[in-house]
């Protein structure tokens, strides 16, 4: 749906041409048909005089000249003719309306050509229309310095594209616009933008006609001028152009990926055009338009890469120059709600990437955001949830390199592994020495001085003692640095790339010890070393992955651990699972896991990412006996949300849609586990993580002992982990839940799991101030009716008194399996007399008392 109907124009000029001949004389129609005798068509032949003589009404007339010209040129014929006949003022009024006519159709044809794409990679996605994709972008106005040779630094001046063409606090109104930004940074997608905004009358409402040049195809021209530029945006390269460029201030000229002209951009000023019509070799005549020569009144925005800047600065003087500086943390977030259109994916796709630092930083690029959301959106397609994910971190870099080398230009090296391997060579140099900028002379010195491919990497930055470069993120930089200890070498790619050796065991021990700056660049490097992944380079980026350095990270995590103390067969770093998490090879995993039997996280914020290399690990981990998470949150998968369409409503699922803790408690139970001990403290544990855990305790035997110390458990919580303990299938012989802020409301259902639960031998309910006399009441009344063999039960700083301790003594009267009664910082008084007058009675079990 267009907002011009596309047959307005026509009608208009129709009703403006009939009033025309309609003002004509009897005299002067009769003239008009005379001279229209000696029009040929374009088949060559007249409208013979015989015939014209038969038509006495203009509305006639001009059907007639429709049916034998065509609609349009018979228009042109007519104010051509009444031009010769010095009918002027007739001519002009057709003229008008005609292009008033042109303008809706250029308007319709825009809409066309703008209002839908298609997605990066072709061959993964339908045509998407701009308006539901396009995210605010963060733009800056950058200032050129006086002397018009180098950007200005970046002002706090933020920038929309309703914005691009307003008066600067100067006042001035910028003729030429420039849009700098990397590769993937969405200039095309703001170019779009613009161009579906000035459509729908949304912005620059001050120009007619906004005409949108594509460099890339503009560089196999040779010799262009003005007209023609504007004939190739219009459809069927029919265009009033006279009439268009006649009012230039009217006119805004876009250029979108100025960078693939190529040109210098240094011409004398007597060579430039002053002549619309003037054909001149292509950087003559952009010159003279970017110089104000030719079209002087019209706008100019051109949207470049860094790699071009030099070139323009040297033609612009006091322009206005935008960067693009990618999308800022809500953007991000909004873009993957645009992405998936439902909110409950996107949630879960958002959440899963904020919690992975490496892609949630990357995703300020646009195309990464697009990288990843692409890959996600399959993800949740086939598993509908993100508990796993088959691409890691290194494999979605990976994509995103590859698609920057698709958009190399023609002209740029057909095989780029020379140029791949020197420029990681760079990144390795770099990182080691904390370094970000590099001089021009540092890419000359390295062979790297291949502007096409460059720039598709590399920012360039121009200061007063010359171009400096960076890469586009810190993170792609340590990407290189990866590649550059995993890249096969080639004696003729690593001539002139430094001195740096390719030691892995350097790199591994410097992290260690004191580089923790490493520790994108190791985990990259853990993620390179998995086949697919190796693969997956050779034919997306073209560059050879050796395998060999996989033997020194195997041994690297299988020792690293020693120097800790303690218990050596711990593992207390999380960074260690998301190494083994990156290779996403499962045998791999298990052969450096197999010298490891336990878990032990402290203070850990676990993210989506965190878990998901945690679970991974997990799954792979059969000698996995312990583990134990203190101070450790768990962010949840998803928010609001009600279980997917058509999806069975399974325990499992229910139990995924309340509690962040349910993936850990999957992965714990996955078929040939043999954990014992699970313990976690203060970890923030919810209603809907009891039932994870009690679903744990049923379906996993091995488990025998188990320590919830959390203050937010509380009453409900309790209960709810009593479900798991009642069932068959559960084996726990040690629950401690102190700190976890019980009182007498749950006392009830607990007896009952342990009158079900005839293998718990220790109860440990310490630190639970509000359980008091009546909870142990209930307790005890409980597990006298009942088959419970504890032989501890420990009720320390529960705010007893003497009141609890008839229901004590009668419960230790029935007894014979308790062995310790703990009821220490407990002020019994009388009760105390009690207690010890019934164990004196009968000759129970009972060993200590305290």
């Amino acid at each position: 749906d267009f907002p011009y109907p596309t047959m307005a124009g026509k009608e208009s000029t129709f009703t403006v041409l009939l009033g025309a001949l309609e003002a004509l004389t009897l005299e002067d129609f009769q003239e008009f048909k005379t001279k229209l005798s000696h029009v040929e068509n374009k088949e060559g032949w007249n409208i013979h005089g015989d015939e014209l003589e038969k038509v006495t009404h203009p509305s006639t007339l001009i059907s007639y000249m429709g049916d034998s010209y065509g609609k349009d040129a018979a228009t042109d014929i007519a104010v051509e003719l009444l031009e010769e006949m010095n009918q002027r003022d007739l001519a002009e009024k057709i003229l008008d309306e005609k292009v008033k006519g042109y303008k809706q159709k250029y308007r319709e044809h825009v809409a066309r050509e703008f209002l839908q794409y298609k997605e990066v990679n072709t061959c993964l996605g339908e045509d998407v229309s701009v308006s539901d994709r396009y995210t605010t972008l963060t733009m800056a106005r950058k200032s050129w310095s006086q002397r018009g040779d180098e950007p200005g630094d970046v002002s706090s001046d933020t920038v929309t594209t309703q914005s691009l063409f307003e008066r600067s606090e100067d006042g001035q109104v910028p003729r030429v616009v420039v849009l700098v930004g990397a590769p993937g940074m969405g200039k095309t997608m703001t170019v779009r933008k613009v161009m579906m905004e000035w459509v729908e009358g949304a912005l620059c409402t001050q120009f007619d006609y906004v005409f949108c040049v594509d460099c890339e195809e503009l560089s196999f021209s040779k010799e262009v001028s003005m007209a023609d530029l504007i004939s190739e945006c219009c459809p069927q390269q029919r265009t009033p152009a006279g009439r268009v460029w006649g009012n230039p201030e009217k006119i805004l000229f876009i250029f979108d990926s100025f960078e693939a002209l190529r040109l210098p951009l240094a011409q004398p000023k007597d060579e430039l055009s002053a002549d619309p019509t003037e054909a001149k070799p292509l950087e003559t005549t952009l010159l003279s338009l970017l110089k104000g020569t030719v079209l002087p009144e019209s706008s100019v925005l051109i949207a470049t890469r860094p790699a071009a800047l030099q070139s323009l600065t040297q033609c612009l003087e006091r322009e206005c120059c935008v960067e693009i500086l990618g999308f800022s943390p809500a953007a991000r977030e909004e873009y993957f709600h645009r992405f998936f259109g439902s909110d409950n994916k996107a949630d879960t796709a958002f959440r899963f990437t904020r919690g992975n630092e490496v892609l949630y930083s990357l995703c300020v690029i646009p195309v990464v955001s697009w990288t990843v959301c692409t890959v996600l959106k399959q993800e949740l397609h086939e598993r509908n949830q993100l508990l796993e994910c088959s691409k890691s971190t290194t494999q979605m870099i990976v994509f995103y390199v590859s698609c920057l080398l698709k958009r190399r230009g023609s002209s740029a090296w057909q095989n780029p592994q020379q140029f791949l391997h020197k420029l990681c060579s760079l990144a390795a140099d770099g990182i080691w020495k904390h370094k970000v900028l590099f001089e021009e002379t540092e890419i000359e010195d390295r062979g790297l001085n291949r502007p096409e491919l460059l720039s598709l990497f590399l920012n360039e930055k121009g200061t007063a003692h010359g171009n400096v470069y960076s890469f586009s993120h810190l993170h792609l930089q340590e990407f290189f640095a990866a590649m550059f200890y995993a890249l096969e070498d080639q004696e003729e790619t690593v001539s002139g790339s430094g001195s740096l050796a390719k030691d892995v065991n350097a790199l591994l021990e410097s992290y260690h010890a004191s580089r923790t700056d490493l520790n994108v660049t190791v985990r990259l490097l853990f993620g390179l070393m998995n086949p697919e992944s190796a693969e997956y380079a050779a034919k997306g980026i073209g560059c050879s992955i050796s395998l060999r350095p996989r033997e020194d990270l195997r041994r690297w995590l299988q020792t690293r651990h020693l120097s800790h103390r303690r218990d050596a067969m711990s593992v207390e770093e999380l960074d260690t699972f998301h190494f083994l998490s990156e290779t996403n090879e499962e045998s791999f995993a298990r052969s450096v896991l197999g010298s490891f039997t336990a878990i032990a996280l402290r203070d850990a914020k676990l993210t989506l990412h965190d878990q998901v290399a945690l679970c991974f690990c997990i799954e792979q981990w059969a000698g996995l006996l312990s583990v134990t998470l203190r101070s450790c949150s768990f962010q949840q998968q998803r928010g609001r949300q009600e279980p997917a369409t058509g999806l069975p409503r399974q325990s499992w699922r229910q139990e995924e849609l309340r509690s962040p803790l349910y993936p850990l408690c999957q992965a714990l139970g996955h078929p040939g586990s043999l954990l014992r001990s699970l313990s976690l403290q203060w970890c923030g544990l919810t209603q809907g993580d009891s039932e994870a855990l009690g679903t744990l305790l049923a379906t996993l035997p091995s488990l025998t002992h188990l320590e919830l110390g959390d203050g937010t458990l509380g009453d409900d919580g309790v209960r709810t982990l009593c479900a798991g303990l009642r069932q068959p299938g559960c084996q726990l012989h040690v629950l401690r839940l102190r700190y976890t802020r019980l009182t007498s409301a749950c006392c009830q259902e607990l007896a009952a799991a342990l009158r079900t639960n005839t293998c718990l031998e220790e109860l440990d309910l310490s630190f639970n101030a509000g359980l008091r006399d009546d909870g142990v009441k209930l307790l005890c009344e409980g597990l006298q009716r009942g088959g419970c063999q504890l032989r501890a039960l420990r009720l320390g700083s529960c705010g007893l008194s003497g009141a609890c301790c008839r229901a004590l003594a009668a419960w230790l009267g029935e007894t014979t399996s308790l062995k310790c009664l703990d009821l220490s910082d407990t002020e019994l008084g009388a009760g105390a007399a009690l207690l010890l007058r019934q164990l004196r009675q009968h000759d129970g079990a009972l060993q200590a008392l305290g």
